[in-house]
């Protein structure tokens, strides 16, 4: 199974605030980089071709992109989400005064944000996604989601390696590949 992941496009969130699976809005470039994701996304489809399903995560960065892009009926799958950032959701990560933080930084991938995940227990909600999508009969797969899902894909994929994780974000309206 061939399958595009798809990143949203650019939000309006100030540089350094954790935002996580808080519903934030989109810059008001959307429509350019939609886009240019949309002409990338075609391209990256062999001729006549178009995907047997598309998915995307509920938060309204990503259902507008699949709309955009063509898949409005995009099945909508909570495990898509972003990571749970709890208590940390809308703060600047440089005036979080939260002791875990430091713990977060030493150790992103097992240690939870408080009240919220770690990337180990997203990885494993993104898993059991994939794994219940290689049951599917289809061929192609849109995916559209979040810079966390995509590299937990990725290292489901063998493509990363979890501790290349935040070494390889997609940017913003970007696409990745994987086979299953």
């Amino acid at each position: 199974m061939e399958i595009t992941l798809i990143r949203h496009t650019s939000v309006d969130v100030p540089p350094g605030v954790c935002y996580g699976q808080t519903d934030v809005p989109l810059k008001d470039s959307f429509e350019q980089e939609a886009a240019i994701t949309l002409s990338r996304l075609k391209a990256s489809l062999p001729e006549e071709e178009n995907f047997d399903h598309a998915f995307t995560s509920p938060l309204t960065r990503c259902v507008r992109l699949a709309d955009y892009c063509g898949y409005p009926n995009a099945e909508r799958d909570k495990r898509l989400i972003e990571i749970n950032f709890g208590a940390w959701e809308m703060k600047p990560f440089d005036r979080n005064d939260d002791p875990r933080l430091q713990e977060w930084y030493a150790d992103y991938l097992n240690v939870a944000a408080t009240g919220g995940e770690s990337f180990a227990m997203q990885y494993e909600r993104v898993s059991r996604f994939l794994d219940e999508l290689k049951q599917k009969p289809y061929r192609r797969v849109a995916i559209f989601a979040h810079g966390g899902v995509l590299i937990c894909a990725q290292i489901y994929a063998g493509l990363i390696t979890a501790e290349e994780a935040f070494s390889s974000l997609t940017p913003y309206g970007g696409l990745i590949q994987i086979t299953l």
